[in-house]
């Protein structure tokens, strides 16, 4: 399902103008429910930080998820990405049918959690459609991301970090994001391939048997 060659151009260039992105700039995909523990707060900052410390100006950031109810949370979001004046920087989509879809359009994905998640999936799927993903270094992220091979891994509580680690890979050429994006795929496929996860199962049950 995550997989970068089912990708329709088409597809992707409707999808774009729909969220009104252009294909000029760096595209920045955060997805995620808006929920506090997700860190929507940080990334918000961390953009600040981008541009006020590191001057970059060039990038498009899209928060994908729904608030679910959440509307004081959301509005918090709104409101810092107006203090900092990043209403033409941040869009704000609910819902996306095919998340594939989305980040295919996506030149880097991020996964801000503050609190630490069981799996990780953002960092998986992210790494099966080939895209580098800077992720908290907490939770399940840690297992499934390779630090500076796949993706880059920062300290959970950091916009400064993120942001740094951000600017980086905004002045990385297309090759270089193609590489790690090529790498991360390589990665989630030999460790989640369905004959790699039953022979792995497989193995815990016979040791499980033998104790």
């Amino acid at each position: 399902y995550f997989n970068p060659k089912n990708i329709s151009a088409l597809k992707q260039e409707k999808l774009k103008q729909e969220w009104g992105l252009s294909s000029s700039k760096f595209t920045i995909l955060l997805p995620g429910r808006l929920t506090y523990w997700k860190g929507q707060e940080k990334f918000i900052e961390s953009l600040n930080i981008l541009i006020e410390d590191y001057n970059l100006t060039n990038f498009q950031a899209v928060m994908l998820g729904s608030d679910q109810g959440r509307k004081v949370y959301s509005k918090k979001l709104i409101n810092l990405v107006q203090r900092y004046s990043l209403n033409k920087k941040v869009k704000f989509i609910q819902h996306c049918k095919e998340m594939p879809l989305a980040y295919s359009l996506a030149d880097v994905v991020v996964s801000t959690s503050v609190e630490p998640e069981a799996f990780g999936r953002v960092s998986v799927e992210s790494q099966s459609m080939g895209k580098p993903i800077i992720a908290s270094n907490i939770g399940g992220s840690k297992e499934t991301v390779i630090n500076k091979k796949t993706g880059f891994l920062y300290q959970y509580d950091d916009p400064r970090e993120l942001a740094k680690i951000l600017n980086t890979v905004i002045q990385l050429s297309p090759d270089e994001l193609r590489s790690i994006g090529n790498e991360g795929r390589k990665n989630i496929t030999k460790k989640f391939d369905v004959e790699t996860m039953c022979q792995s199962n497989l193995k815990e049950y016979k040791r499980l048997i033998k104790n």
